[in-house]
């Protein structure tokens, strides 16, 4: 997976761009990945005294390190000549300590109008919550995700952290920065983008909205066709303890896998008749536990049947999907997954290692300076 060009950079989409990431935790560091797996040179501004570089942080890969005292006049001064000569900026701190640390928007700005800024929080800038402390599930909590999501008759389950600090919050906050990029090269002018977890926890529920808009969703959970209600998109354990994901929707996938999986009882016809879901799923749970993952996988992975095992993170590297994709690199320990998106002419990759310390911030600046990485 690593494509490097003749000067040792990597060669993808966003070669050439040069970003400024001031070091925290989740989503902004996230960010920083994805925009560097792209080919962005991303420099990350740390404490002193800070962690080292340890090899199996891959949230932390591609990118060099710059230590740097924030409170003190000399290291505010490096971290404000590094921003000069760079395209974008990533923070995660709560509102106003950039401020206080005289980096903020209007700071920045007087040294580099065209510089987008990019403000990562869980509340946003504004707002009665906006300086509150928070993670992930207080933010999907908000948002109306976290109550959509669980068994009918127990808790609000979290969806580890992917919906509000990586879905929501990553992710959002790259859009919002290309975004930003894409404007500012006509304008000539930055801004600021912010990225609230809650927000984009919200935006990414924009669809189930629409469903309840139209009469087509319950807000109670386990009664909808895509929440576990229905049988026919669920998880079912088998006879060996493991499991299968089944979601065959569609009627003729929903056909497949009446055929494949001899549900050929006339019960199983009606698809979409809500009040038989509960007991077809009972029925189906009694099927499935009649065969290993493994015999259920040899009988309907790759079919239309819309069937797939359930893997732990070790399994799912040796998937033979997987590998031949080479959707994993690494080897042993140090297994991760492999920059996403692909692209046809400018390849992705990740360069070897964990981040590398830079001797100084000033060195950074003379290779930006001089039009270099």
């Amino acid at each position: 997976m690593n494509a490097h060009n003749d000067s040792g950079s990597l060669a993808g989409p966003l070669r050439g761009l040069r970003v400024v990431e001031f070091a925290g935790i989740g989503p902004g560091p996230f960010a920083g990945m994805l925009l560097s797996d792209m080919g962005a040179d991303v420099v990350r501004i740390d404490r002193p005294g800070s962690g080292g570089c340890d090899p199996r942080d891959f949230v932390s890969r591609g990118r060099r390190l710059v230590r740097l005292d924030l409170k003190s006049a000399e290291g505010r001064e490096q971290a404000l000549a590094l921003v000069e000569h760079a395209d974008a900026l990533i923070e995660g701190f709560r509102p106003g300590v950039m401020e206080r640390l005289g980096l903020g928007p209007n700071d920045v700005g007087a040294r580099n109008p065209r510089l987008v800024y990019g403000r990562m929080t869980g509340w946003g800038q504004t707002g009665p919550l906006a300086k509150a402390a928070g993670h992930d599930i207080n933010y999907i909590a908000l948002s109306g995700a976290l109550a959509a999501i669980g068994p009918e008759a127990g808790d609000p389950v979290p969806p580890l952290n992917l919906v509000g600090d990586y879905g929501g919050g990553a992710l959002y906050l790259v859009v919002g920065l290309l975004a930003a990029l894409h404007e500012a090269r006509g304008s000539g002018r930055g801004q600021v983008v912010d990225a609230a977890m809650c927000d984009g926890a919200a935006s990414l529920m924009t669809q189930f909205f629409a469903l309840a808009a139209m009469g087509r969703w319950k807000e109670r959970r386990g009664a909808n066709f895509l929440d576990g209600g229905a049988h026919f998109y669920g998880v079912y354990e088998c006879a060996d303890g493991r499991h299968i994901a089944v979601g065959a929707i569609e009627p003729q996938f929903y056909a497949t896998l009446r055929d494949l999986a001899g549900l050929d009882s006339a019960e199983f016809v009606g698809q979409h008749d809500e009040t038989h879901w509960p007991a077809l799923r009972g029925k189906l749970a009694a099927v499935i536990r009649t065969r290993t993952r493994d015999e259920w996988c040899r009988l309907l992975e790759g079919s239309d049947a819309c069937v797939a095992p359930v893997l732990s993170m070790s399994e799912a590297p040796k998937h033979p999907h997987l590998e031949a994709r080479g959707t994993f690199i690494g080897k042993e320990m140090l297994v991760q997954p492999a920059p996403a998106p692909r692209f046809s002419r400018t390849p992705t990759g990740v360069p070897s290692g964990p981040p590398r310390n830079c001797s100084a911030a000033l060195d950074v600046v003379d290779e930006w300076r001089l039009g270099g990485r």
